[in-house]
């Protein structure tokens, strides 16, 4: 969730495109399932009239709090701590929803904070979880976790080349002292690798895979992503903003095999009629240099938007 760093005058990533892509409807229903800082959802609201509603969702106790804070000054709003995997559970969606936004990764605030252990940038607990209050630290994980392990949660999640070497020396170095700030962690991690990529931090890869793995992203998006197709009403859009390429592949090979029918085989039987039942709006969108110069976070970001039809 990329959003830009001042408080009062943020702009959430790609935010114009993400409101012409939802298309808000006056009296519609729409689903945030990842509050964060709230820019997106508000601009969802100044857009809804009094007949509509916007339902929040978040994993993180920090963006629930100021969502109930919107919810007390805005009848419209209704909230729920929770992952946006199981936006389908929520009764407020059974009657359908016009549109959804999925804001993926990990937003401003959490990045900033150094209590949260998100970033190699800041030292702090070696933490990286969305809710705090349930699971594993990458900490506790990393201090129990078997060396093949870590080393398949580096390659899968992060892509990471190095993924053996650095897991061999994270079990090296947890026999001698515990693993339980980031700088260690970071620090660590960069004698292994050397410099890297250039303009990379060389724990970059690593550390987006850590966080992946505590959170269980790749497995929310999965399970969000089917519950928001079950639940959007036929004209109603879903729109995504992702910021690696493990998160778009998903999201736009999702999309595809519900918009374009699978690619046929001579060899194999003539597969069932296929009725699609998403239609893509557009291609990949993507932030612009002005964007980029004001909020260096929106160059990774890629937008995809897809609406329900039948």
């Amino acid at each position: 969730m990329g959003e830009h760093a001042a408080a009062p005058t943020h702009i959430p990533v790609l935010f114009s495109a993400v409101m012409e892509g939802l298309a808000v409807r006056d009296s519609g229903v729409y689903l945030d399932g990842t509050f964060g800082r709230g820019g997106h959802a508000r601009g969802v609201l100044e857009r809804l009239g009094a007949e509509g509603r916007l339902l929040v969702m978040d994993k993180d106790p920090a963006a629930i709090a100021e969502a109930e804070q919107l919810a007390q000054s805005d009848a419209r709003v209704s909230v729920r701590q929770d992952s946006f995997a199981h936006l389908a559970e929520w009764d407020a969606t059974a009657s359908g929803l016009d549109g959804v936004l999925l804001d993926l990764g990990v937003s401003s605030p959490q990045l900033d904070n150094a209590e949260r252990g998100f970033s190699f940038m800041h030292d702090g607990p070696l933490d990286m979880r969305m809710n705090p209050q349930a699971g594993q630290s990458v900490a506790e994980w990393l201090a129990e976790a078997s060396e093949s392990a870590i080393a398949d949660v580096l390659w899968h999640y992060g892509e990471e080349r190095q993924s053996r070497r650095i897991a061999r020396a994270i079990v090296a170095r947890r026999t001698e002292r515990a693993i339980e700030r980031t700088a260690d962690l970071a620090a660590l991690i960069a004698g292994c690798v050397g410099r890297g990529e250039s303009g990379k931090h060389p724990a970059t890869r690593s550390f987006q895979a850590l966080r992946i793995f505590i959170n269980r992203e790749l497995d929310d998006l999965d399970s969000g992503l089917a519950a928001a197709h079950a639940r959007l009403r036929s004209g109603g859009r879903l729109a995504v903003i992702s910021f690696h390429s493990l998160e778009d592949r998903r999201v736009k090979q999702f999309m595809a095999a519900h918009a374009k029918p699978p690619a046929s085989n001579r060899r194999l039987p003539e597969p069932r009629p296929f009725t699609p039942t998403l239609r893509l709006i557009g291609s990949k969108q993507v932030a612009d240099d002005d964007e980029v110069r004001a909020n260096p976070r929106a160059r990774s970001a890629v937008l995809r938007v897809a609406e329900r039809v039948g």
